[in-house]
């Protein structure tokens, strides 16, 4: 069964959504907190990333849509090889400035709304559509009738 990995916020932005790595390290660069040195290296990383793997919002504009995907993000194929080697560096920097980030894997990341060899964007399950989940059968009761009326 397939793998997926993320790397995102530990915690919620104002949105109640947790930003990915690259997303993390952009937004150090947009508010000036980056030293000069870090700030060369994001600039020459960011250019090395869009070589290593499409980015899925150019192949499909909607993808990311608040409307049409709520919540959608995107998460790593595992194995991704070289882009998973290269996120390391992401992070170092993430760690350099206290950005408090977290892993995820998954072999279920959601709705999938894009993919390519190395990545998904999905949209996260939720509650109660996809909540695989039913109601317990205690010993002294039987299960419930799970079939469609007729």
């Amino acid at each position: 069964m397939p793998r997926f990995r993320r790397y995102q916020s530990a915690v919620p932005n104002r949105r109640g959504t947790y930003p990915g790595v690259f997303a993390l390290a952009n937004g150090l660069a947009e508010h000036g907190l980056l030293d000069a040195d870090d700030h060369a290296w994001l600039r020459a990383a960011n250019r090395r990333a869009y070589d290593l793997h499409a980015d899925p919002s150019a192949a499909d504009p909607h993808c990311y849509d608040r409307d049409l995907n709520p919540g959608a993000r995107a998460w790593f194929k595992d194995p991704a090889g070289e882009l998973l080697e290269f996120v390391s560096g992401y992070l170092a920097l993430l760690d350099r400035y206290a950005v408090p980030w977290v892993e995820l894997t998954t072999t279920s990341p959601g709705r999938v709304v894009y993919e390519d060899a190395v990545q998904v964007v999905a949209v996260p399950y939720a509650y109660p559509g996809d909540w695989v989940l039913h109601e317990p059968v205690r010993p002294d009761r039987s299960a419930p009738d799970r079939r469609p009326a007729t």
